[in-house]
């Protein structure tokens, strides 16, 4: 098999110009504001603690400089005079700089203490934040490539990027105002070195934020490949896919794709971590140069005792410390910049409008409840987002009250399609589908789902206790026993729940502890079971609901199926012609336009479509 093939992330654009440059910095540096108010929302009084701390912290190492200074200054009195005075003002300048370290180490450790919570908080907020919006996400969005990598994007970076963003923006607030302070000694000292300590320390930073944002180009651009990734680890480590990796012998060839890609994004990491290096030793080493010459200019001073001892002290301590606040400010904006790139993925996943599924009118319509109503489809027409070909086209068909209405043709030909149109996960592209006389548009979609009870083919088996994948059916009653006991009955999963270890608290599945796994049959058992947890359902819809279940299943739900949904409307989904021969009508889609529409008898009695493919099943089972 050849070997996969990798195209590099494209370049950067160097031919941008300083204002464009400018113009990117600025758009990316708006999302602050959105990161401040999430934090705002998560943890309110623990943000003031944090700007508190930080202020009180930030103008500690130029008081510590400054009595560091005065010690020296002392020492070196007393050594001279002699004097019981200057010894004893001394020690109290060593106590006094003992309090303010004491008071740096322990705003230090609180500081550290209200972070962690802080990032708990808000790395929880920003999480809700990203699930929230994933529940007002329509179908099409899930089933949009694009718009998955942005939920992607955003999620891989949710629990670290916001704090840091956060933390950066108080650090570099937190040295600036001890740059500030630090300035204000340097300036009695040496007014230049306040020039060299910012001047040498600029390629550092612009050198960082150059970095930051390939950095961030090359984790965007990979995000398809990383699913892909995340994707081949998944094959090899889910119970679902293990009996054909065994049988197949599919792990080398899984393996080697996990490697490849693997190896490709080592290779562009390790590229972008050397290229840091070589620029944090040559830009590390014009700021040490800086450092001593200006510490050879004082030096001098001091020789000449144009300074004294205390005052060489002072500004050893302080230019040091002015060039690691510089070098932390130029650098927490660096930080920050990719940071903002990383917030502007999750702002952007937050910006995805999601108004599609509103009612076109208010207040939205709504059909009388209790009792089922007409469903016409007039002129209906359909193609997915992005295609060309239609999925649906022309459909005309009326469902009267209570009727039971069969849906055959081969794989692709729409049904599946119909039934998301009815459930309004997409709108038709053209004409209209109308449930008592309203058109769908018009109906609020919460309450046009609340009539409908389902079994999709491809159900989901929550890896929740039994009585919660029957209840979540009505998640109203999820805690109503009795009622999910009556839903199990109804679908047939009564024997089955009475045979598991602890009945309906026995938790399914194999993904946590104690898990009970089940067959494919049974768990469809219980997601027919789901379907009829919600009583006042007007509409059932079942989509090769026997799909799993063996031929004696098969007729105890239908019998079940036909006494429960006697008063519904009801659309039935199958392959088996035993199952939709029992519809009051039966209606043959074709390459998304409907070819027929019958009883069982009269379809087989016209000789179209859907007699030849019942001939070819009988003989099937004929033979």
């Amino acid at each position: 098999m050849a070997a996969t093939r990798f195209q590099p992330p494209p370049a950067p654009a160097d031919a941008r110009t300083l204002r464009e440059r400018l113009r990117g910095a600025r758009a990316v540096f708006r999302q602050v504001p959105g990161t401040l108010r999430l934090v705002r929302e998560a943890d309110p009084r623990g943000a003031l603690a944090v700007a508190a701390l930080t202020l009180g912290l930030a103008l500690l190492p130029a008081a510590i400089a400054w009595v560091g200074k005065l010690i020296v200054d002392g020492v070196v009195l007393a050594a001279r005079s002699g004097a019981d005075a200057d010894r004893v003002r001394v020690v109290r300048l060593v106590a006094a700089e003992l309090g303010l370290m004491a008071l740096q180490l322990a705003g230090g450790r609180l500081l550290a203490l209200r972070r962690e919570l802080l990032r708990g908080a808000l790395g929880n907020r920003v999480n809700e934040r990203i699930l929230e919006k994933a529940l007002e996400l329509e179908l099409r969005h899930f089933e949009d490539a694009e718009v998955y990598d942005k939920m992607q994007n955003a999620r891989r970076e949710a629990s670290a990027r916001p704090l840091s963003l956060v933390m950066q923006v108080f650090g570099v607030a937190q040295n600036l105002v001890t740059l500030a302070a630090l300035s204000g000694l340097l300036l009695r000292l040496s007014p230049a070195s306040v020039l060299v300590v910012v001047v040498a320390s600029v390629p550092a930073f612009l050198a960082e934020a150059r970095l930051s944002g390939e950095s961030f180009r090359l984790w965007t651009w990979r995000a398809p490949e990383g699913r892909r990734l995340n994707y081949l680890e998944w094959i090899l480590t889910r119970d679902s896919h293990v009996k054909e990796v065994k049988l197949f012998h599919l792990g080398p060839l899984v393996l080697d794709r996990y490697r490849a890609l693997f190896r490709k994004f080592f290779a562009e990491d390790r590229r972008l971590a050397l290229r840091r290096l070589r620029a944090g030793v040559a830009f590390g080493a014009v700021s040490l140069a800086a450092f001593y010459a200006m510490y050879a200019l004082m030096a001098g001073r001091a020789a000449r005792a144009e300074i004294s001892l205390g005052d060489l002290t002072l500004y050893i301590a302080v230019f040091r410390q002015g060039q690691g606040a510089v070098q932390a400010i130029l650098q927490g904006v660096g930080t920050m910049y990719e940071d903002a790139l990383f917030m502007s993925n999750l702002f952007d996943y937050l910006a995805i409008e999601t108004g599609g599924e509103a009612p076109r009118v208010r207040p939205a319509r709504a059909p009388p409840r209790g009792h089922p109503g007409e469903i016409e489809l007039r002129g209906v027409s359909f193609r997915y987002p992005g295609r060309d070909e239609w999925a649906l086209r022309g459909l005309e068909l009326a469902v009267a009250p209570g009727e039971k209405l069969g849906l055959v043709g081969e794989n692709g030909a729409g049904k599946s399609t119909l039934v998301k149109l009815l459930m309004r996960l997409y709108d038709p592209t053209e004409g209209e589908i109308r449930w008592g006389g309203v058109d769908l548009r018009d109906m609020d979609p919460r309450e046009l789902r609340g009539r409908i009870g389902a079994v999709f083919q491809d159900f989901v088996r929550y890896q929740f206790t039994a009585a919660e994948n029957i209840g979540v059916g009505e998640p109203a009653h999820v805690d109503d026993r009795s009622r999910i006991a009556a839903a199990a009955r109804r679908g047939g999963a009564d024997a089955l729940v009475a045979s598991l270890p602890q009945g309906y608290d026995t938790v399914l599945g194999g993904w946590f502890e104690a898990g009970h796994e089940l067959s494919a049959g049974q768990w469809q058992k219980l997601a027919v079971s789901r379907a009829f947890m919600r009583e006042e359902a007007e509409l059932l819809v079942f989509d090769e609901p026997t799909a799993a279940i063996d031929a004696e299943g098969e007729h105890e739900l239908f019998q079940r199926f036909q006494a429960l949904a006697a008063d519904r409307t009801a659309i039935v989904i199958s392959h088996r012609f035993s199952t939709v021969r029992v519809a009051d009508r039966i209606a043959v889609l074709h390459a998304g336009a409907l070819e027929e529409v019958g009883s069982h008898r009269d379809l087989v009695a016209r000789g179209g479509r859907y007699a030849r493919l019942f001939a070819l099943q009988a003989a099937g089972y004929a033979d």
